[in-house]
């Protein structure tokens, strides 16, 4: 059930990317609770609606995290997060106490997360209880996102509109992937502090003929149509759906990736179009969320747009998010990039566990 299992990866801060360390078994030997936290291994988790990548990590250099150890594997296939971790732990030589993950969706004042998308729920106190932990902490995946992306190198990252830096000034976090996850990280005196949004749950504004009859479609099984029911995984399978209604035809594809696959071959137009509309419609919510919330950056991650960069780099996208009337000038200098998701999410689970412990 374990997608693939990566011993001893360190980060790479300039990409994102993880580089193997050469070594067998984590360096640190079993540490004492009462060390320092800085000190302690810790396990940091990034919980999507299909993957789930955890890591055992350690403050490094500045006490940012080093990763010792990494696995990925798919939700569907565990009955729970904890048995997830589990079997992470299992094979591992260092005893853990404490474990922060990152996930879709809102937080709640227990604790627990309210997410759409997930196979089961998440709660801290039933994973703290199941595998014997002293401490578990739950955070938007955005937000983890957000902690980790300013620290990328922007010239590793292709860029889709604007300068080729950002100004001083927020910077916005999209992840289309199971969901629609944002995430704005916000320049203080003191480095800076994450808002996570649910912007994903906003309505979806369209502005072509073609996306005002896919809307009416959307609607048919509630009047209430997220951005996030276009723009995700399942949303672009619906948007599919939607236009093969619209022409009259079967649908042929059952899968969001047999979707883009078929988009990027080039031999079927359906799914060409639909993949047109995903990135016309991701441009205009990029841009009309970069407007509210004062973005000098904005950084796409998530699961799905990596598979079609090279479609979602020729498309409407750019045209379409300097589109606002009087404030193309303002967007204009707003630098937009792509990134990897890779383990960003991990990353930042884990620096923000290690600013709060040093807080």
């Amino acid at each position: 059930m374990r997608d693939r299992v990566d011993r001893l990866r360190a980060p790479n801060p300039d990409s994102g990317a993880f580089a193997v360390v050469p070594a067998c078994r984590p360096r640190t030997p079993g540490l004492p609770v009462s060390a320092p936290v800085q000190a302690q291994p810790f396990l940091a988790a990034d919980v999507g609606g299909t993957h789930a990548r955890i890591a055992l990590v350690v403050a490094g250099a500045d006490a940012a995290p080093q990763v010792l150890a990494h696995a990925s594997y798919r939700c569907a296939g565990y009955p729970d997060l904890a048995a997830i971790v589990a079997a992470f732990m299992a094979g591992l030589d260092v005893p853990v106490q404490v474990a922060v993950v990152a996930s879709a969706g809102s937080v709640q004042a227990d604790g627990s997360l309210i997410s759409a998308n997930l196979p089961w729920p998440l709660c801290p106190l039933r994973l703290r209880e199941a595998l014997g932990l002293e401490a578990g902490h739950l955070i938007n995946d955005c937000q983890a996102l957000a902690r980790a992306v300013r620290h990328l190198a922007r010239s590793a990252l292709p860029r889709l509109a604007g300068p080729a830096q950002p100004g001083p000034g927020p910077l916005l976090v999209l992840g289309p992937g199971t969901g629609l996850g944002a995430a704005l990280w916000i320049p203080t005196r003191h480095g800076g502090v994450v808002l996570p949004t649910e912007a994903g749950q906003a309505a979806l504004a369209v502005r072509t003929p073609l996306e005002l009859e896919l809307l009416r479609q959307l609607q048919a099984s509630g009047d209430h149509v997220s951005i996030e029911h276009a723009l995700s995984g399942p949303g672009l399978l619906q948007l599919y759906r939607a236009l093969c209604a619209l022409r009259g035809v079967a649908a042929v594809h059952a899968q969001p990736a047999a979707v883009s696959a078929a988009a990027l071959q080039g031999d079927d137009p359906l799914a060409g179009t639909t993949l047109e509309v995903f990135c016309g419609l991701l441009g205009s919510t990029a841009g009309d969320l970069a407007l509210m919330y004062g973005a000098q950056g904005v950084y796409l991650a998530g699961g799905i747009l990596p598979q079609v960069a090279p479609l979602l780099a020729a498309s409407d996208f750019g045209r379409r998010f300097v589109d606002k009337g009087p404030m193309r000038a303002a967007l204009e200098q707003v630098s937009v990039r792509l990134v990897e998701h890779g383990q960003l999410g991990v990353t930042g689970a884990a620096s923000w566990y290690l600013e709060q412990a040093s807080a």
